[in-house]
């Protein structure tokens, strides 16, 4: 059964993934492209919230972190890699 917020299965796929650093900014990725840097407040949340989520959970956490990824044309940016 599919998550009702990922109804076609692509958070199934390790899509996202980040890094910090020393001084707690955290870089988000999309299929290996950086597309967004969270520092201050924003960061310490995100890593707040990803420290205990695993699979799918974080891949939705970075998913919801880095916006604009729910309009259907992700496969559009898939195939320019």
């Amino acid at each position: 059964m599919t998550h009702p917020i990922d109804k076609r299965g692509i958070l199934d796929d390790d899509i996202f993934t980040y890094r910090t650093t020393k001084d707690r900014k955290v870089f988000i990725s999309w299929y290996g492209k950086q597309v967004i840097t969270l520092s201050g407040a924003k960061a310490d949340a995100f890593i707040a919230n990803i420290a205990n989520a695993d699979g799918k959970d974080a891949q939705l956490i970075m998913a919801k972190a880095t916006g604009n990824f729910k309009h259907g044309n992700e496969k559009l940016f898939k195939r320019r890699k």
